[in-house]
């Protein structure tokens, strides 16, 4: 590159020079004549008045004795008198011959007073010599030029002499310039990949926060328009990818991850784990927890494989593990490794009863209950997040897996990760909902949760308002740079992308095992104890005060006062999973919930029927997709709730297109699922005429809504989700082979130079 630069500018200035330098030295001939234009008048003007004098009397020793004197001026070589005849009348010993009585040329422009003789150039001029008014002669003044030759060949040297060096100068500055200009342009060029230069609106950085990335350079310009409409073409193209025209299955994730995650491995990281083996008299057995979040990314596994790790709490976990602690599941058909982390009471007592669930799940759940942090619980949260990252870094077969972190269980772990493993793609999905910044300020410990979180190369919510919360967090407690348009946050030469991945659920293939719907209305009405004719209304909720349970009760007990008519004749069903059992606050909800349903059922119960029935148990799936079958109203009242699968459950049971949905606004699902009654939980009267609404719908526009809840459902699926995801991380990963490759070159490229 130097080479190449240097030699076309040396060239460029040699024929500068070439051209300029006689031009330069006609400026300085005229400049030196017009001196001596102006000594020569000077000099003259000295000798005229003696000479009057020493004319008319012919006194030739004082004419000699002036013209010798001035001669001694180191330019002035001669000096001779003419007559008016034009005969040479007093000359110096030095005067030429040659020139006579010379006389100034009438025309003959700069050269016109130079004459060039055998010893040099000289420089003549003539001056009237008067004597009162008439002119006794002429004064001729014969002056030395060769000093003009010498400083000419002096600056002529000085020129040449001055563009070498302006050259090596322009030469050196132009090659070190260009070395900063090509490392700009490659940051910039990372810049635009990781997307920060995409954004068009002003990044928000807090004021007194240095400025992490400098504005790009000017020429950078074109390419980020440009880039900025590739990026809208790509935004579209998503959109369309994201709406009716693409099916995600199994089969198209397992498509994504061998050909834009080939070879990559993927770990799956969360608190609790798919499958629980537990003792009991029969032998061991196999349990799935009732949980939104399995229910996700099992589906994920079952389609990517790899390897699950998650904390062992069954009774019978340790006895089926092998020497690594792993087991293969499903234990059926077997198609990903779980990997258990076992965890101590007093570990558990503090990381998961304590701060997570104490601190964490009431501080980002608005539902009244005041968050509990204390310092013994963070210790012991700070130290299983290091437990289940030395496990993933166990796992990790590779320097840059793909590392799934699930949920708030593990906020400080992508840091953890993210300090070993520098190159993983690490995704963090937070599955309950992000509070705003004031009430996240409660945590005394918040500037470590966010600090551990920006460690994901990418961190979901489930709705665009959770991740606008988020930005506004971090925005508000760390000094960052973030860009709104991209969604993305630079923090401690990081850059972390956040989005929104509305979470689904795997939408279910036929079973033949599963009766059909009549089947099932009369099999639970059986089993019920209630006529064929009785309507019925479903719950499933873990036992949570988050889920409003006592809201949705409150509602039952409204309609029948409303509609006491439906006494005798409804009954509404409660599966509630017990859930955090040794926690006051959920010990205390417990009873509050049972004695409620007591009250309930003893105002408007009367002989074998109650109005609502409270099943405090674990049901597996099959059961519920039983029960979804057979009710008329499945009713979703939480206060707060990142997405609630159950609702997305119930429609995908109702292959019938019958049943009716009752969904709270306080739900991610209500983003979604705009043919639901929806409702807020808080109103109870509002509930109430939602359930009734429910029972009496016409079965006309029971289907017309459930058929357009069962398509968005059934396309919007769980494989979408991750597969958005993935597609992301593949971007990015793909984003850091492009700069890797860059980098290479670059150093390629200065090694060449040097």
């Amino acid at each position: 590159m130097s080479l190449r630069f240097i030699l076309p500018l040396a060239l460029v200035l040699g024929l500068f020079a070439y051209i300029v330098v006689p031009l330069l030295d006609n400026i300085t001939l005229r400049w030196y004549v017009r001196d001596l234009d102006s000594r020569a008048e000077l000099l003259a003007g000295t000798l005229r008045p003696s000479l009057s004098n020493y004319l008319p009397e012919n006194d030739t020793a004082r004419i000699d004795e002036l013209f010798q004197g001035a001669t001694r001026d180191e330019r002035l070589i001669a000096i001779g008198f003419c007559d008016n005849a034009g005969k040479l009348l007093y000359k110096t010993t030095q005067y030429p011959v040659s020139i006579g009585c010379w006389s100034t040329p009438s025309s003959g422009g700069l050269n016109k007073s130079l004459l060039q003789l055998p010893q040099g150039q000289v420089h003549l001029s003539e001056t009237p010599v008067m004597n009162e008014a008439s002119q006794m002669g002429r004064l001729i003044l014969v002056q030395d030029m060769s000093f003009v030759e010498r400083r000419n060949t002096d600056t002529k040297r000085f020129i040449f002499a001055f563009l070498a060096v302006l050259a090596v100068l322009i030469s050196v500055m132009t090659v070190f310039v260009a070395h900063l200009s090509w490392r700009g342009w490659l940051a910039a060029v990372k810049d635009i990949l990781r997307g920060e230069l995409l954004s068009k609106n002003t990044a928000v950085v807090p004021a007194d926060a240095p400025a992490e990335t400098p504005p790009p350079p000017p020429e950078m310009e074109p390419l980020i328009g440009d880039l900025r409409e590739l990026l809208q073409e790509y935004h579209l193209e998503r959109r369309s990818d994201s709406g009716w025209t693409s099916e995600w299955t199994p089969e198209k994730l397992r498509g994504l991850l061998q050909s834009d995650l080939a070879g990559d491995q993927v770990l799956v990281v969360s608190n609790r784990e798919p499958y629980i083996h537990t003792k009991t008299d029969d032998g061991i057995k196999v349990q799935r927890p009732a949980s939104g979040l399995v229910t996700a990314v099992e589906a994920v596994m079952r389609a990517c494989s790899g390897t699950w790790i998650a904390h062992g709490a069954g009774s019978a976990d340790r006895e089926t593990v092998d020497k690594l602690d792993h087991v293969p599941v499903p234990p059926d058909n077997p198609s990903y490794t779980l990997r258990r982390v076992w965890l101590t009471e007093e570990e558990e007592q503090g990381y998961y009863y304590g701060f997570a669930n104490e601190g964490m799940w009431p501080l980002c759940h608005i539902a009244h209950v005041r968050p509990v942090f204390r310092s013994s619980d963070w210790d012991q949260y700070v130290k299983v997040n290091r437990r289940f990252a030395d496990a993933v870094i166990a796992e990790a077969k590779t320097d840059n897996p793909v590392v799934l972190v699930q949920d708030y269980h593990f906020a400080l772990l992508p840091r953890m990760v993210r300090e070993a493993l520098p190159k993983a793609t690490i995704i963090t999905f937070w599955h309950i909902p992000w509070p705003n910044s004031e009430s996240f300020g409660i945590c005394p410990w918040r500037e470590e949760i966010l600090d551990g979180l920006l460690g994901s190369t990418i961190l979901g919510f489930h709705t665009p308002f959770h991740r606008k919360n988020f930005l506004e967090t971090v925005d508000r407690y760390l000094e960052t740079r973030i860009e709104p348009e991209a969604s993305t946050i630079s923090y401690g030469g990081e850059m972390t992308q956040v989005e929104d991945y509305p979470i689904s659920i795997a939408w279910p293939d036929e079973d033949p095992n599963l009766p059909d719907v009549a089947t099932c209305r009369a099999e639970i009405r059986t089993a019920l104890g209630v006529p064929a004719d009785h309507l019925l209304g479903i719950g499933v909720d873990r036992l949570d005060y988050t889920k409003g349970i006592v809201e949705r009760f409150q509602a039952v007990e409204r309609m029948l006062e409303l509609h006491p008519g439906m006494v005798g004749h409804f009954t509404f069903v409660q599966i509630a999973a017990p859930s955090r059992a040794s926690l006051d606050e959920y010990q205390n909800f417990d009873a509050r919930v049972r004695k409620m349903v007591e009250r309930i059922n003893r105002r408007f119960g009367s002989g074998d029927y109650v109005p609502i029935l409270l099943k405090a148990e674990h049901h597996g799936q099959d059961a519920l997709q039983r029960y979804f079958r057979a009710s008329e109203v499945c009713m979703v009242t939480s206060l707060h709730d990142g997405m609630n699968l159950v609702a997305k459950e119930f429609i995908a049971a109702r292959e019938d297109e019958q049943g009716v949905l009752v969904l709270s606004q306080f739900t991610g699902a209500a983003r979604e699922l705009h043919e639901a009654l929806i409702i807020n939980p808080y109103h109870i009267e509002q509930g109430a005429d939602a359930l009734y609404r429910g029972l009496v719908m016409p079965p006309v526009e029971q289907r017309e809504r459930m058929k357009s809840m069962r398509a968005r459902v059934k396309h919007f699926n769980v494989y979408r989700w991750a597969g958005r995801m993935l597609l992301d991380a593949s971007r990015l990963r793909q984003r850091d082979k492009v700069m890797t490759k860059i980098d290479a070159h670059s150093r390629m490229k200065r090694r060449k130079a040097s």
